[in-house]
């Protein structure tokens, strides 16, 4: 990676050791005594795992955010979040004008800039507009919140203001941490906290290079990128998908929105089927949840949001972009063309290489958890796939798993959340041509 620094770096190295870097001084501050309300040291378990969750912006948990930890505690938790939302964004739109250049594309990814190759100038610039770009957003979706914190439950105006800014951040960021016990369970039917804390999930998971060029063109959708054109309607689609098939499915159910009025389905329908984006915000009690609404959150989970965003998952452009190569293939068609642009054969590979990896991590993480606990197939996947796809959505067994299951959990966290942006940018990267072919012989496929 040339033109960072004039120095030489790859980002298999790059990303993975600044997000390690950030969980041990997390692990180190949630370590401290003045971390939680009592006179002890919180285990180094807990600390490690907490941090992990807040760094890779997840929010599973094993102890209540809201009791177990002091002020001083969740500040470290909220800075942690900023922190590892900031680099989500900041370096997977870096790597991705990297990727841009080093390929010789004629549009960037942010938006057509005038450059093809990434120079101190250009870093600078990006870190600049995506820092405004997030602090503008968390800032306003924090004074909406504070308001009604405010005014309907008559919290005070310090007490208003720092939940506001707390949960903007958490949303923001796709992390999902809350301070209170139920997390937002208490706030299912208020539109205006849950309202705000979905927008801000969209927002911050849709991916800055969109943003950008949402901002610029959003009147000329015929002028997009294929990675605008893909992310757009893309979570479109998913955002629909995943209300309809929420209410639907849990419109009845005693459990979860079965005791709500019709307004309060609504609005717990919306938040159900946007937190599965990569969320995390239990605004219901996933372990009532039914099995059918289970495995659509399986599906939405892995998916994700968009790239260079702080949504996880294997990305919405990953997704759609094999959809169109299978309708392609199905029509019998060489090449895989959306919005009248073809997409070249590296990109398809580089999307089936992290959609098999992501598949293969939470397969093995799955199966580790199996062979130390003796919980169902199906609460487990839930809680493997929400930690890699950095969900933080849980039916609750997360703080009563063992440590070696905690720990799993945590490598799946970290290799989901780094794992997706280093292994695309370093596939994209690396990328050379042959200058000969081998003798070609097909398989039998199917």
């Amino acid at each position: 990676m040339k033109g960072i620094a004039g120095g030489v770096t790859h980002p298999a190295r790059v990303v993975p050791l600044a997000f390690l870097a950030a969980v041990v001084v997390g692990t180190g501050l949630l370590s401290l005594p003045m971390s939680t309300p009592g006179p002890t040291r919180p285990p180094v378990l807990t600390a490690a795992f907490t941090s992990v969750s807040a760094v890779c912006v997840t929010g599973l948990t094993t102890v209540d955010t809201a009791t177990y930890w002091s002020p001083f505690g969740q500040v470290v938790i909220m800075g942690l979040i900023q922190v590892g939302g900031f680099g989500i964004m900041t370096l997977a739109t870096l790597l991705g004008l990297l990727v841009v250049g080093r390929l010789r594309l004629t549009s960037s990814l942010i938006a057509q800039a005038e450059t093809h190759a990434l120079n101190i100038g250009d870093v600078r610039h990006v870190v600049r507009r995506v820092a405004v770009t997030m602090l503008a957003f968390e800032a306003a979706f924090a004074v909406v919140l504070t308001l009604r914190f405010r005014t309907r439950y008559d919290d005070g105006w310090g007490e208003a203001a720092w939940h506001g800014a707390f949960h903007s951040v958490s949303a923001f960021n796709n992390a999902g941490f809350a301070l209170y016990s139920d997390n937002l369970i208490g706030f299912v039917d208020d539109a205006w906290i849950m309202f705000p804390i979905c927008l801000a999930v969209v927002v911050g998971g849709i991916g800055f290079p969109v943003l950008f060029e949402l901002r610029r063109r959003w009147r000329q959708p015929r002028g997009w990128t294929v990675h605008t054109r893909l992310t757009v309607w893309g979570t479109l689609i998913l955002l629909v998908t995943g209300i309809v098939a929420f209410l639907a499915l849990e419109w009845s159910n005693g459990g979860t929105l079965g005791g709500l009025s019709p307004w309060g389905k609504v609005v717990g329908g919306v938040t159900g089927g946007v937190v599965p984006r990569t969320a995390g915000f239990n605004s219901i009690d996933y372990a009532q949840i039914t099995p059918e609404t289970m495995a659509v959150n399986y599906v939405l989970m892995f998916i994700g949001g968009g790239s260079a965003g702080t949504a996880g998952g294997i990305k919405v452009t990953t997704f759609f972009l094999l959809a169109f190569v299978i309708w392609s293939e199905v029509r019998g068609e060489r090449d895989t063309n959306v919005a009248h642009r073809r997409v070249g054969g590296e990109t398809v590979r580089q999307a089936l290489t992290v959609v098999l990896l992501a598949l293969a991590a939470i397969a093995v993480g799955t199966m580790v958890v199996l062979l130390v606990t003796d919980l169902a197939l199906d609460v487990v996947l839930f809680e493997t796939i929400s930690a890699f796809a950095t969900v933080g959505l849980s039916t609750g067994i997360t703080p009563d798993l063992p440590p070696s299951a905690q720990l799993t959990l945590m490598v799946l966290m970290f290799v989901g959340r780094v794992g997706t942006i280093t292994v695309a940018s370093a596939l994209a990267l690396t990328s050379r041509q042959r200058h000969f072919h081998l003798p070609e012989e097909r398989p039998v496929i199917g």
